[in-house]
């Protein structure tokens, strides 16, 4: 439920099944009703909206701008038709798949129309209008945004999942509301309401301090004449800057923070100094929630992962001796849902070897999208984060597999993957390491002449 979502093409195909399958029903053994209720019946009218809109998507093939052309006329003749909402969603993700950002927010809106209770579709909603929309949206936008709010108001820590421990279930939901309100705020300050967006931003801050509120919080200040209060504020939003959340740059802040700070003081004098304390006391405020997992480890085996569901610690010290076949993944990535039948089944290979131990490391940011993922693709490999294990090993790109030997040195590391090749190529490195370790055993060397 996150807005800092990745992006939603890669739903597509699923949408585009959930559309098929009525149509596909009528060509695979579902019941003729050509007859039944004479030629104006609803069941033959049905089946030949069923059959139209089949041939809509089939005659679009892969090419995505067709599909919206076929959709949309589907729609101009069926403006009432039960497959809406799938249909309305598909138009979105092909507007967004052909940066067509007006038509998905008009669809998109739509579907909020339609499903009110969609929140996933209203996040998207939001996150469109806060880009492309205008003034009356923007006010729609803060509706939305109070949608959103409700619904995690009403969330309990009592449904949800076993598999998520209380303190991610938690932390995620800090997220949602923190994210959320600081969209509001930005309806808010859009449409001069700056008191609204002062309340908004400041509560979005308390929960998740970032940038982004902060420097939110400098520019209302600095609409105020406040300049000292916008001084702190873009000072803060400085020095929480990583370049990975949006928002300013540094260079940009920069910019602000010393055009302030020169009207105040009439020149820069002290404002490196103080810059540097306002980064130390937003890295102290900050340090508890940001602060990386096993952050120093010097070897693989200093590293405590975590098991995916539940959060139940995974101490890589316990395997030492063992080989570990690890396979970094993320949800967005699609190569790695292809690679993960292949890595499946060679993990079925080596169930009967305990000193071979196979694990999926999720490295995704947001580890919300994780157990979604895991309930639809249903891996048969023991799944843990990766914990900044993988920042320690240097992976940078996905799927990437390493076995580590018994010593927890590198012994295979390969980066993408030949479908072809992959089960073979990754047994014999199996193989190869097993074979290694053997050779040299404190048993092996003693037989030696």
């Amino acid at each position: 439920m996150a807005p800092n979502r990745p992006a939603l093409g890669s739903l597509l195909t699923a949408l585009l099944v959930s559309l098929l399958l009525p149509a596909l029903a009528l060509s695979q053994g579902a019941p003729a009703v050509t007859n039944q209720g004479g030629p104006g019946s609803a069941p033959q009218a049905n089946a030949i909206e069923q059959q139209e809109l089949r041939r809509a998507i089939d005659s679009a093939a892969n090419d995505r701008a067709a599909l919206l052309r076929n959709l949309e006329v589907f729609l101009k003749k069926y403006p009432e038709s039960p497959q809406r909402p799938q249909i309305y969603r598909a138009i979105v993700e092909a507007s967004l798949q052909l940066r067509d950002f007006p038509r998905a927010l008009d669809y998109s809106e739509r579907l909020v129309a339609l499903k009110p209770d969609d929140i996933s579709n209203t996040i998207l909603t939001i996150q469109l209008i806060e880009r492309y929309g205008d003034a009356p949206g923007w006010r729609r936008g803060i509706s939305y945004c109070g949608r959103v709010l409700d619904y995690v108001a009403q969330t309990s820590v009592s449904d949800k999942s076993p598999r998520v421990s209380a303190e991610d279930w938690e932390n995620g939901r800090k997220r949602d509301r923190s994210s959320i309100l600081l969209t509001r705020g930005h309806f808010f300050q859009k449409l001069n309401d700056f008191s609204s967006a002062q309340k908004d931003d400041e509560a979005s801050y308390a929960l998740f301090p970032g940038s982004i509120a902060a420097e939110r919080l400098g520019e209302l200040a600095e609409l105020r004449k406040d300049l000292n209060a916008a001084i702190q504020e873009y000072a803060l939003a400085f020095a929480l800057s990583d370049g990975t959340g949006g928002g300013s740059t540094r260079i940009e802040l920069r910019k602000k923070i010393g055009n302030v700070w020169r009207l105040a003081h009439g020149s820069e004098d002290g404002l490196g100094q103080y810059l540097l304390r306002a980064f130390d006391d937003a890295s102290n405020t900050v340090a508890s929630a940001k602060a990386p997992r096993n952050q120093g480890g010097k070897e693989p085996y200093d590293f405590i992962l975590r098991k995916v569901p539940g959060g139940s610690p995974v101490p890589l010290a316990d395997t030492r001796g063992k080989i570990l076949v690890l396979n970094f993944w993320a949800t967005w990535c699609g190569p790695c849902r292809a690679m993960e039948p292949h890595f499946d089944k060679i993990a079925q290979q080596y169930a009967g070897h305990n000193d071979v131990l196979f694990y999926a490391l999720n490295c995704d940011d947001d580890e919300s999208l994780v157990m979604p993922y895991l309930e639809e693709e249903k891996p048969k490999a023991s799944v843990l984060f990766a914990d900044g294990l993988d920042k320690f090993l240097q992976v940078y790109s996905f799927p990437t597999t390493v076995i580590l030997d018994r010593t927890g040195k590198i012994a295979f590391r390969s980066e993408g993957f030949d479908y072809e090749s992959v089960e073979k190529l990754l047994t014999e490195a199996i193989e190869r390491t097993i074979q290694t370790a053997a050779a040299t055993s404190p048993a092996s060397a003693a037989a030696k002449p």
